[in-house]
């Protein structure tokens, strides 16, 4: 974790720049995902055209004015911290793994948390504040676009419950608490408060251990000092309710205080609408439904752009492989689903279930072929 904080902190240097006018501030800032052992950097600013909200405005959220009550810390930590778990991952072929936190959303053990959190996970293992029981969980569903995913402890019963808040009703300098497995090292969650201080924040995020990028818009935006392993904890309000995710921090905990220190949650009501597409059992191209189908290949956009998906390997052992599918070729489409770059092979491959078939249709050097491929089980992407 250190390495990456460090590779960080030389690529990308906080600035504050004037908007149109004078009359407005854009922040260009490091944005890190509260992992253990995966960290994200990003833009607060706007956003380049490749990314999938490059139209997206923020907007300039009114303050209000009406006062509210003083939050009590230890009241409102002891209401939200039983309702909130522990999530440890692990990945082959080496073991490497993360940890984060979950929310609790129902006594049988559904627990709501972030994407990137199980993301590439092949086992992952959760430990119940409420009751100190350690569960093996399978994820539900996904979507990674809004980094939030949907758990199901095996053999969990009468857990306590996370009560669930309405994030419309969120204004600006509303005081919040952040809590969640801090550094990723169990024992009681973290809590740590801090204010509102914007209500549809962009952030562009990139993780540093696959260097994959992330654009998400309409986060909330807290004063506060989150930290490593805090992602898929809950930011809690004044009564205890939850309204909204944590998903992500600015900066470089090991230089910034906590004066300077920003944390972003995705909105509970946007975090819920996926929770009950996943419970619907539909899967769309955006929410991933049930156990990952894989081919079983590295890919990269082809060139020039917009034209499908080049395989760069075919795993051995895997389905594309298998099949007979190339290094070099360029998947154009998934069955009737056109393909025009990795993202949109994703999408494609988000309506599909291991052990399904799926013509792949590739074009190379031997022409234009549909290549018959029994998908199998991977990690979530």
């Amino acid at each position: 974790m250190d390495d990456q904080w460090r590779y960080m902190r030389d690529e990308v240097r906080p600035q504050h720049i004037d908007g149109p006018g004078g009359g407005g501030r854009i922040l260009t800032l490091l944005v890190v995902a509260i992992l253990a052992a995966t960290t994200f950097i990003g833009f607060r600013a706007e956003l380049p055209q490749w990314a999938p909200f490059a139209h997206s405005e923020i907007v300039a959220a009114p303050y209000s004015t009406r006062p509210a009550p003083t939050l009590d810390t230890p009241a409102v930590t002891a209401t939200v911290r039983p309702a909130l778990v522990h999530i440890s991952t692990s990945s082959r072929p080496f073991g490497a793994g993360a940890a984060g936190s979950g929310i609790v959303l129902t006594a049988e053990g559904q627990v709501l948390t972030s994407h990137h959190v199980v993301k590439g996970a092949d086992t992952v293992t959760v430990t119940d504040v409420g009751n100190g029981e350690v569960y093996q969980a399978t994820v539900l569903g996904y979507d990674s676009g809004a980094d939030i995913a949907l758990l199901e402890l095996t053999g969990a019963a009468e857990l306590p419950v996370a009560t669930i808040g309405n994030s419309g009703d969120v204004r600006m300098r509303d005081e919040v608490i952040a809590i969640g497995n801090a550094g990723g090292l169990g024992g009681d969650p973290t809590a740590i408060p801090g204010v509102v201080t914007d209500l549809d924040a962009t952030i562009v995020a990139l993780n540093a251990a696959d260097l994959t990028r992330k654009a998400l818009s309409g986060m909330f935006e807290i004063a506060a000092p989150v930290t490593s392993g805090q992602s898929g904890g809950a930011l809690a309000d004044r009564r205890g309710t939850v309204i909204g995710v944590i998903t992500a921090a600015s900066g470089d905990p090991a230089q910034k205080s906590a004066d300077d220190a920003n944390g972003y949650a995705v909105p509970i009501d946007r975090a819920m609408r996926v929770v009950r597409q996943i419970q619907s059992g539909t899967p769309t191209e955006t929410v991933h439904v049930g156990p990952t189908a894989t081919l079983g290949v590295i890919a990269s956009n082809a060139q020039p752009a917009g034209t499908g998906a080049r395989v760069e390997a075919a795993i051995y052992g895997m389905p594309a492989h298998a099949a007979g599918v190339l290094e070099g070729e360029i998947i154009i489409a998934l069955d009737d689903r056109a393909v025009t770059s990795t993202q949109s092979l994703h999408a494609a491959l988000n309506m599909y279930r291991p052990d399904q078939t799926v013509g792949v249709l590739v074009t190379g050097p031997h022409g234009e072929r549909r290549i018959p491929v029994e998908l199998t089980v991977g990690p979530p992407n």
